[in-house]
């Protein structure tokens, strides 16, 4: 296996441990959950329902751009059905940054979206905040929301 990609699974695996009597620090916190997103991104990339489906809270939302929203069982779906064909699902390099407040973490990048869905190719990119919570079973994806497309250059 690829270097890079096992130490992002390592570090993925990492945040499905239930945390232990030491808590995590800040900084630790914010390794995890940078990992888990770039993994959650990955899995949809992949149309990985099951891996989408260890990462996503129970009560998971994503409010779009234009303020439709998705729920959980939504993306589970259509990854399932394999609906949208992604050449890239990718946060921009340099543009990721996490921030931890104790339980709650917020996650903001820009993504690179480019594929086919059953409406035709798109190619866009957009600015996105997740929100991760610690449950007993480790950080989880709770929320999610997504700007609308951004120009062109």
């Amino acid at each position: 296996m690829d270097p890079k990609l096992m130490s992002l699974f390592l570090a993925t695996a990492a945040a499905f441990v239930a945390p232990s009597v030491a808590r995590p620090g800040p900084e630790d916190d914010r390794r995890v959950v940078a990992a888990l997103d770039l993994a959650y991104q990955a899995a949809v990339k992949r149309n990985d329902a099951a891996a989408m489906d260890a990462i996503l809270h129970d009560d998971f939302t994503l409010v779009l751009g234009d303020g439709r929203t998705v729920s959980r069982d939504d993306l589970l779906e259509e990854a399932r059905a394999g609906s949208i064909t992604y050449e890239q699902q990718d946060e921009d390099p340099d543009t990721q940054t996490v921030r931890v407040w104790g339980d709650t973490a917020v996650v903001t990048a820009r993504l690179w979206v480019k594929g086919v869905n059953a409406k035709g190719a798109f190619d866009r990119k957009l600015w996105f905040s997740d929100t991760y919570v610690r449950t007993p079973k480790g950080w989880r994806h709770a929320f999610a929301q997504a700007s609308l497309s951004l120009p062109k250059p």
